[in-house]
């Protein structure tokens, strides 16, 4: 069934303030980790941290995955454009988030808290990684309501018509609406990729992380999972998925396949095997319940 993308990105619009969708879909993300993190804090899953000590930690990742994936989306995908206009670095509101970038950002958040508390960056890593698929997979949602992140085309019958896609420029809504009723858009439906990685990346990584992460595991094995799950996930979605124009040849940066997405996530593989490796020689991190407070005197 081919479907005519139809969805407006601002969810509410009070006088010039507009809510976009996007955004929304961020604010779920950090919350649901922000819920599910807090349960395994209660259950001790990282002795001598506090709820108002993970608190801080989510504050920070929440910083680093917004300014790392502005910063990594301008110098991996626009950094011509950032020659030309280098204020347009500020202008999030633009779009343009990397995956890539805010995990960088996310690690360097990690690694300045675990140091600042005295905790082993891997442990934090291990925490940390099974809250991450739900933010992922909302914001594959958020991009999905926003038109935008589209896939290639398919005749596979499940496709969706981005008005926003570049074979629209000059369409009208109601031009769209007339030829789709007509059955003449059949052949630019596109995969919808937004989903396909919503799907991976969100609801499969959660549930096999979350699972994995139910006992204690050792040392770097969560880190590893999440590493190899998502740069496998990624790798594949990148050949039904629109490569970005502005790099190399159509999108491509080799062999008329290889796209900038693929090659960031190749090291997450090597990394992701490297540390499930790892973890087969490494110490596992028991609970320890936080010390129950002391009642009240007088």
């Amino acid at each position: 069934m081919i479907i005519l993308h139809q969805i407006d990105p601002i969810a509410i619009s009070l006088g010039p303030l507009q809510v976009h969708w996007y955004g929304i879909m961020y604010l779920l993300g950090f919350v649901t980790a922000w819920w599910l993190g807090r349960q395994r804090i209660r259950a001790g899953r990282l002795p001598g941290v506090g709820e108002q000590a993970y608190g801080d930690l989510l504050f920070y990742a929440m910083l680093g995955v917004v300014l790392g994936g502005r910063i990594g989306y301008v110098l991996f995908y626009g950094f011509a454009d950032l020659m030309r206009d280098p204020l347009m670095l500020l202008r999030i509101w633009e779009g343009g988030m990397s995956f890539h970038g805010g995990l960088l950002g996310v690690v360097a958040a990690m690694w300045w808290w675990s140091r600042s508390h005295r905790t082993h960056f891997f442990d934090t890593a291990d925490f940390i990684a099974p809250l991450v698929p739900p933010g992922l997979g909302f914001g594959r949602l958020g991009n999905y309501i926003g038109g935008e992140l589209w896939g290639k085309f398919t005749d596979g019958g499940w496709g969706v018509v981005f008005p926003r896609a570049p074979e629209f420029a000059n369409w009208s809504a109601q031009q769209l609406q007339t030829q789709f009723a007509a059955g003449a858009l059949e052949r630019y439906a596109r995969h919808p990729s937004q989903l396909y990685q919503a799907a991976l990346e969100g609801l499969a990584m959660f549930a096999l992380l979350w699972w994995f992460s139910r006992k204690p595991r050792p040392r770097y094995a969560v880190s590893g999972l999440f590493a190899l799950l998502y740069g496998g996930f990624r790798f594949l979605v990148e050949f039904v998925r629109m490569p970005d124009q502005q790099l190399g040849d159509h999108g491509y940066l080799a062999f008329g396949w290889l796209t900038m997405g693929q090659v960031l996530s190749v090291p997450l593989i090597v990394l992701g095997l490297f540390w499930l490796w790892l973890s087969t020689r490494s110490p596992t991190l028991q609970p320890q319940l936080p010390a129950a407070a002391e009642p009240a005197k007088g």
